[in-house]
């Protein structure tokens, strides 16, 4: 619907909704600008802490896809009028404490009455001007990247249907509840050391790896943000479904027919720039349409690069893997090879 509106006419903008990205960024300062983004959802496991990380996970994630540092937020609750406060307490504990190791206080929040308990942030970050990672820029010829499994949108719905098994569910919560702090401190060469600070100059301080795209996959799945990468870039994309990391109980998810509507509303919007080879399985071509919640990043890097950012990626206790490449523009947008 954003899309509808006319923009604003301000030169500060560098990123607004006409660009479908991950966050918009505002320069306030010709060494300074502002990553903004908000993100809020219910629950998706029985555990309040555990949820309430989640959602602080999901929130941070598209400040770290812009190539940005968090730095304050602003927690957003609907809760029911009756409904337990020990209940609300421990999910704002649970966000607290990812927010307070992704170095980003919270400085407030709002809450209304809802019968739906619905939980999230809005955070501000900052970034250079000259490093502000976008889902364009991708080149002909680049390494796609992915930095987590995916899955989870298939094992939440059989979480919330109580077919989901222990070993599932602990694997789901460990990615979901991991920041992409770590994968972002690696693009930016700051491991350690928290991101890169928005007054070095990038002549001075420059990037370890020619990353020329960056997006989060969270709730349009693999595909929707993979084709929002390729026509922002106009470039076309293969990818190895092969290659893809999957959590464990994901396709077994997916045989017992556990879809989440968010799932088949990507597939009917986004299938249609898709080519499969043959021999592709319709599982898989199932899952790369899951809505991810704190998904990991899609990278799209220099070739010579590839190698030595996806090790570094893993040696930060990212469990990255590179799963396809960049094309010239072309048809189909998407090619998925076995």
């Amino acid at each position: 619907m954003l899309g509808k509106l006319a923009r604003q006419q301000d030169a500060n903008v560098l990123v607004g909704f006409d660009q479908a990205d991950d966050a918009g960024v505002y320069r306030i300062a010709p060494d300074t600008a502002l990553v903004q983004t908000v993100d809020f959802f219910t629950p998706i496991v029985d555990d309040p802490y555990t949820f309430g990380q989640i959602a602080a996970v999901n929130s941070l994630s598209d400040v770290y896809a812009m190539g940005g540092r968090p730095l304050t937020s602003l927690a957003m609750v609907c809760f029911p009028e009756n409904g337990d406060l020990a209940v609300l307490e421990r999910i704002l504990a649970g966000g607290l404490s990812k927010m307070v190791e992704a170095g980003c206080t919270v400085v407030g929040g709002h809450s209304i009455r809802d019968e739906e308990i619905k939980f999230g942030y809005s955070v501000t970050g900052t970034v250079h001007p000259q490093r502000v990672l976008a889902n364009r820029g991708a080149q002909p010829g680049d390494k796609l990247i992915f930095t987590k499994a995916l899955g989870t949108g298939v094992i939440s719905t059989a979480i919330k249907k109580g077919k989901a098994q222990p070993s599932w569910i602990d694997g789901a919560v460990a990615s979901m509840t991991t920041l992409n702090k770590g994968a972002a401190e690696v693009i930016s060469g700051n491991v350690g050391n928290g991101l890169q600070t928005p007054e070095q100059n990038p002549a001075s301080h420059p990037a370890p790896f020619a990353v020329h795209a960056l997006t989060d996959v969270t709730g349009f799945g693999l595909i929707g943000h993979a084709r929002e990468m390729a026509l922002a870039s106009n470039v076309s994309l293969l990818i190895f479904v092969s290659k893809i990391p999957v959590l464990e109980g994901a396709l077994e998810c997916i045989r017992a027919g556990h879809i989440p509507g968010g799932l088949k509303a990507n597939r009917e919007f986004a299938e249609c720039v898709v080519k499969y080879d043959v021999g592709v399985k319709e599982e898989l071509k199932t899952l790369l349409f899951d809505p991810q919640t704190a998904g990991g990043l899609l990278i799209s890097v220099a070739t010579p690069d590839a190698a030595a950012l996806t090790q570094a990626l893993r040696n930060a206790g990212s469990p990255s893997v590179e799963i396809g490449e960049v094309m010239p523009p072309g048809k189909p947008l998407i090619a998925i090879s076995s």
